[in-house]
């Protein structure tokens, strides 16, 4: 069985209906999030999280140094879980994450976060590119996914999309 690895993606303060890019229904992507975080950490499978910043004021979201970039307290990293913060859609671009999975021996990985259509999908492409095993799921894929983990009664999947993409 290959090595597992775990990305959180963006589940940041400013998307919180207090942040200034408020997403509909990002409170509860985060809980099924931390409930995916919870059983990778249980199963000791490294958690990577990632924090987008715009660090040249390039935009009015994303600014460093404010509370909109701070990781939701719901998805919080513990202990020496690493942060990698990208100043770019994909998370691999000018970052190290790549180097810290190989560091850990992670051939395959799963990838929770906001948003789907852009940051998510953008690290599930360079993934691909970069020979790291994953697999895009479906909503019914994703219900059969959580099932085959056992932590169906743990992960609420919403109607209007997965959250969960390896």
């Amino acid at each position: 069985m290959k090595k597992r690895g775990l990305i959180v993606i963006d589940l940041q303060n400013e998307y919180l209906p207090t942040g200034k890019l408020p997403l509909s229904g990002i409170e509860a992507a985060a809980d099924n999030a931390a409930r995916v975080i919870a059983d990778a950490r249980a199963k000791n499978i490294p958690v990577f999280h990632i924090r987008h910043e715009f660090a040249n004021g390039e935009a009015p979201v994303f600014v460093p140094g404010t509370d909109g970039v701070e990781i939701q307290p719901a998805v919080a990293p513990v202990g020496a879980e690493p942060v990698i913060v990208k100043n770019h859609i994909n998370s691999f671009r000018d970052t190290d994450l790549k180097q810290q999975l190989d560091a850990q021996g992670v051939e395959e990985v799963v990838i929770v976060g906001a948003m789907s259509h852009m940051c998510v999908d953008a690290c599930v492409r360079a993934a691909v590119d970069m020979g790291i095993n994953h697999m895009a799921l479906s909503r019914d894929e994703l219900r059969s996914y959580v099932k085959e983990q056992g932590i169906e009664d743990r992960v609420e999947i919403p109607e209007d999309g997965a959250i969960v993409n390896f």
